[in-house]
């Protein structure tokens, strides 16, 4: 590993060096779909056999669905082991430093139920070859804060990457199933376990499947993101608009915001980097929603390398549509008894903020999963270096869409004894996979109509 992550140290520095970081040889990209996986992780399993080889992940009917709803392919297997605080020394090699300390905060509670490994990540045919594009044509621009010469289809922009940056950048473009709609909630539990869901109307669509686009404003677009709330009633009727960029120094972040109250759109400068979260009652930023969202540029960016670690996995239980939110929120953290881990491979990536400028998280370190380039673990660091927020994604793939996706994310505060839960859908409708979005809908003008209540 101390090789491995040298080497990465010395490839890293001298790309950096240049305003313009090329993309991979075409002998390096032929290695996509042989060696590697189509997206880039290691093909074969780990040498005592706990991982396996990727074969191509689940099939469209791995599982029959609920309602649409998704159902657990793995539904009669039992864990293997259970980690707990009186064992966690035994497997802290395969552990990040925010589960561990998890089970410092929560000796009588949290717990790691470790299952069988499953590479189930997959994707339609399509997205691998638009990755192996991006794998010969992308580049880092603007010191590695842009990207340029990304494909039309635009999805995991370096497939085999040499730089943190550039995997934080295939977590950013990453596939996410075309346009997307999704009914979801929220919750900041008490210490105590008491909680108020707040109910969001997600949408999120890409310039590729936006027919109604005008071209040159399509050509530097990363995402089209509106969120509504639906209840409770005192924020019911608000609205958020986003436009990402994929070059956010030439053309920063774009953000807009409805009141319901105030009937007024007005612009909202501070739905970026640490700004707070929407409604998250101080529990999270901005750039905290789906683990890390956002221009990178406040961050020095460093590669450690790969490893492998026990992550939330193949999450189909805590995601069941027969679970209710009064089963998974818990005082503390969520209900560890419905959580599945597995041993997968990560990348490990270390962002240290800039001399000169502001963030409320002076270091963060992220723990990408290979076979889906998701950030899956992240560590959040106070300006003391004292260890304050742990986040946690549970990780599962929509295989009937085939689309690797979050069940939700839970950022614990190992501090106050508080967390964030966003994303959980169990008691909402099914996601709408690959809708039909129009421009129109993702403008300023929009919005009033938008948060008509």
């Amino acid at each position: 590993m101390k090789t491995t992550t040298k080497l990465f140290s010395v490839l890293a520095f001298s790309l950096l060096a240049s305003s313009v970081m090329a993309a991979v040889s075409p002998e390096e990209a032929a290695r996509l779909g042989n060696e590697l996986t189509p997206l880039g992780a290691e093909k074969a399993g780990n040498a005592d056999g706990t991982i396996p080889a990727w074969t191509g992940g689940l099939s469209t009917d791995a599982a029959p669905l609920n309602n649409g709803h998704l159902t657990n392919p793995f539904k009669n297997e039992q864990p293997q082991f259970v980690i707990t605080a009186q064992n966690v020394d035994q497997y802290k090699d395969k552990l990040t430093a925010g589960q561990q300390a998890m089970f410092k905060r929560y000796p009588e509670t949290y717990k790691i139920r470790v299952f069988p490994t499953h590479r189930s990540a997959a994707v339609p045919d399509r997205i691998y070859e638009a990755a192996k594009k991006s794998a010969l044509n992308t580049e880092l621009v603007d010191g590695g804060n842009g990207i340029a010469n990304f494909s039309d289809s635009r999805y995991y922009a370096f497939p085999i990457p040499k730089t943190g940056l550039e995997v934080v950048w295939n977590h950013i473009t990453r596939y996410r199933g075309g346009n997307v709609r999704r009914n979801i909630v929220q919750a900041t539990p008490q210490t105590n376990g008491s909680y108020t869901l707040v109910h969001f109307e997600d949408e999120v669509a890409f310039p590729s499947d936006m027919t109604d686009l005008d071209a040159e404003r399509a050509k530097n677009a990363l995402l089209f993101f509106k969120q509504r709330v639906t209840a409770p009633s005192r924020l019911a009727g608000n609205v958020l608009l986003v436009h990402d960029s994929l070059d956010q120094v030439k053309e920063p972040r774009q953000a807009w915001i409805y009141n319901a109250g105030q009937r007024r759109v007005r612009r909202a400068p501070q739905v970026a980097y640490d700004g707070p979260g929407t409604a998250a009652d101080g529990m999270r930023t901005t750039d905290n929603f789906d683990m890390f969202s956002g221009a990178p540029d406040r961050y020095d960016w460093k590669l450690v390398g790969k490893k492998e670690l026990y992550i939330p996995y193949n999450s189909y239980e805590i995601n069941s549509s027969e679970a209710k939110y009064s089963d998974i929120l818990k005082a503390g953290h969520v209900n560890q008894d419905m959580a599945r881990y597995e041993l997968h491979r990560v990348w490990e990536i270390e962002a240290n903020l800039k001399n000169g400028e502001r963030n409320i998280y002076a270091k963060r370190r992220f723990f990408v999963d290979e076979d889906t380039w998701q950030i899956v673990q992240s560590e959040l660091y106070d300006g003391r270096g004292q260890l304050w927020r742990v986040g946690e994604a549970h990780l599962l793939q929509y295989y009937q869409h085939q689309v690797p996706a979050y069940a939700f994310e839970a950022l614990y505060d190992v501090i106050s004894g508080r967390y964030i839960a966003i994303g959980m859908s169990n008691e909402e409708k099914a996601h709408e996979f690959g809708y039909k979005a129009s421009a129109r809908d993702f403008t300023p003008a929009a919005l009033r109509n938008a948060g008509v209540r």
